[in-house]
């Protein structure tokens, strides 16, 4: 609203200008009487001109502090995850010996001749729920769920080559199967300017 009062007053103080002048080159008594009248309403339409610039220049820094605050606190909520994340891939390295084959634990994890992994996108930011995910070697189903209107897939590869993808979906799920050898494979999102934006993560294979 102020940004077009602006502009309404700045438009309006230059065609007041240009009208003045063009009378004064017509009528030589002008402004003559009326020249208070012309210096309050120049003034008039400069004050307004500036304060609603000043307004408009107020709401943008605010709107820009505003911003910068989300981009922190998701900074925050990234770095604050990481540790945690870290925590529960040495728990799972110390107890890894002691599972059975055949066997699955939640979190991303798969146990024994391949299995299946959870993965889901974020419903309001392009990013996956994490960026770390395991499996035991063998037959490797990814099961992915995207809650949001914008498209995203989960595609694996290694060594810069793509091994399998879901499809590009929006608020449902897909899955993609392929044979996985012991190793360390990327996760990312195929859409062009997603992974970019951070959709990807590793994929460790035991």
């Amino acid at each position: 609203m102020n940004e077009t009062l602006f502009y309404v007053f700045g438009i309006g103080l230059a065609v007041s200008a240009v009208v003045f002048s063009l009378i004064a080159l017509k009528v030589q008594s002008f402004p003559g009487k009326a020249f208070p009248l012309v210096v309050v309403w120049f003034l008039v339409l400069a004050g307004a001109a500036t304060t609603f610039a000043v307004l408009h220049a107020q709401e943008e820094q605010e709107h820009k502090a505003a911003e910068l605050e989300h981009a922190g606190k998701e900074i925050e909520k990234k770095e604050g995850s990481e540790p945690f994340e870290e925590e529960e891939a040495e728990q799972h390295a110390d107890t890894e010996g002691g599972e059975e084959e055949g066997g699955s634990e939640a979190g991303g994890e798969a146990a024994g001749p391949g299995g299946t992994i959870e993965l889901a996108a974020d419903e309001s930011a392009l990013a996956y729920d994490t960026d770390s995910l395991e499996s035991s070697a063998g037959e490797v189903t990814i099961d992915f769920t995207n809650p949001s209107s914008i498209g995203h897939d989960v595609a694996i590869e290694k060594d810069g080559e793509e091994i399998t993808a879901t499809e590009v979906i929006t608020q449902g799920e897909d899955s993609a199967t392929a044979e996985l050898e012991p190793g360390s494979y990327t996760f990312f999102c195929s859409v062009p300017g997603h992974r970019e934006a951070g959709m990807e993560g590793t994929l460790t294979v035991r």
